[in-house]
């Protein structure tokens, strides 16, 4: 069985000092216990305050980057290595967002590129993939988001790939307040799976997570997490409300 996987992106939201009381106002009302596993992805300079603040109170919670770059260091200002997340010793990165693919020219192969560098230092990736309203209304969405797959797990060996979370996120649903039926969602979820089949055999496809990300709330967490292919939820605006975020979890 896989373990459902529900993992907030505060985005750029909150301080380090709003972080801490958002972990710890959480952590009151978490009723989980370990039935699903939660992943809090917040800024990067809140990330070593909430690691601190999860180890100190022995919190179930496990930390996430919301991004990466493949290199070790270097002269790319602004950037954050994954020899700086191995340091702080945190579990998971989000790689290739749809906002890093759209505003920042985050492409495939470089997603790809970030994947291997993840592996290296012991963090799990999140890898997002997603198509516009576009593309949806083309009737290409299948074809477009199985091609994203396969580019950003080229050269992943088998033995890594089923450590690898995928996130299917329409990007026409995100922020937007729309959200993909759950028979769509389940849809591309099952197609996902599908194509991990292919590229690395059932045992794998079968051990693979696959969120849904795309204006998840309370009031559709239930209907998505009923479908057979999607194992979690990546959580956008309703991570950064302590009510809210409770209810995903909880459901």
């Amino acid at each position: 069985m896989r373990k459902p996987f529900i993992a907030g992106n505060w985005k750029m939201n909150m301080t380090h000092f709003e972080a801490i009381k958002f972990v710890q106002d959480l952590s009151y009302g978490y009723k989980n216990k370990n039935n699903c596993e939660v992943c809090i992805c917040p800024p990067f300079t809140a990330l070593r305050s909430v690691k601190n603040i999860i180890d100190t109170d022995g919190l179930e919670f496990k930390t996430g980057a919301q991004n990466m770059h493949s290199e070790n260091s270097g002269a790319f200002t602004g950037e954050i290595s994954p020899v700086m997340l191995h340091a702080l010793k945190i579990d998971y990165v989000i790689l290739g967002h749809s906002e890093r693919r759209q505003f920042f020219a985050e492409t495939n192969a470089t997603v790809n590129k970030k994947i291997k560098a993840a592996f290296k230092y012991d963090i799990k990736p999140i890898v997002c993939i997603g198509e516009s309203l576009e593309i949806r209304q083309s009737g290409n969405a299948g074809k477009f988001v199985l091609s994203q797959l396969d580019e950003c797990l080229t050269g992943i060996e088998e033995n890594l790939a089923g450590a690898i979370t995928i996130a299917y996120e329409p990007v026409w649903a995100i922020g937007t307040g729309k959200t993909a039926t759950s028979e769509d969602a389940e849809q591309m979820c099952g197609a996902i799976r599908n194509r991990v089949s292919q590229l690395y055999g059932s045992q794998t496809a079968q051990r693979i997570r696959i969120q849904y990300g795309g204006s998840v709330k309370p009031s559709n967490i239930s209907e998505l997490m009923a479908m057979e292919d999607i194992d979690g939820a990546l959580v956008g605006g309703a991570s950064i409300n302590v009510d809210d975020f409770s209810a995903i979890i909880n459901y």
